[in-house]
């Protein structure tokens, strides 16, 4: 099967337009006047959408092969699902709910929206996301460790021991991306 190409410019501002349909109806729902998050489409690999949070920022981040593949079903299922995070979020704080709890199921039904947590779309012909490898060597050969725990290794966070020999593993290299 050939690769999926990237939903282009239109067919975003329709996933857009529907971002700030179910905000509206959130909005309605709550009696409250929340603002449309950004919304990106950068997503890669498996996930067809994410609703992030960094400090005051919010985000809700879309993959826009998996639209391309799936466009009808992700408008109808990932975007409500998204905007429903986000909500719940802003109503009552993600530190005092589960992601997937009754707040959330709440405004899922308040959607008209499918409350499942996956989808089982098929991936091929979607680029996946790689992982970029470092080498780490111990009394015994060495593994590779991923770019996370070389990073918490690089911060002072972590240190990681091998399973086998027991000695501290130290950067060697870079391996190489993997997926």
């Amino acid at each position: 099967m050939a690769e999926i190409r990237p939903i282009g410019f239109s067919l975003q501002e329709r996933v857009s337009d529907e971002v700030i349909r179910y905000v509206d109806l959130g909005n309605a729902y709550f009696g409250k006047a929340f603002p449309v998050p950004p919304i990106r489409f950068d997503l890669r690999g498996a996930t067809a959408g994410m609703y992030k949070v960094r400090g005051s920022s919010r985000i809700i981040r879309f993959n826009p092969w998996v639209f391309a593949k799936y466009y009808s079903d992700s408008l109808e299922t990932t975007v409500p699902h998204e905007v429903a995070h986000y909500l719940a979020d802003m109503v009552y704080g993600l530190r005092h709910i589960r992601p997937h709890g009754p707040e959330w199921k709440a405004i899922m039904a308040h959607f008209g929206a499918d409350d499942s947590v996956t989808t089982r779309y098929s991936m091929e012909g979607i680029p996946r996301r790689t992982v970029r490898r470092f080498h780490y060597r111990c009394g015994c050969g060495g593994q590779p460790l991923t770019a996370y725990r070389h990073n918490r290794i690089v911060r002072g966070e972590a240190v990681y021991w091998c399973r086998l020999c027991g000695q501290q593993l130290e950067f060697a290299g870079i391996c190489g991306t993997s997926t």
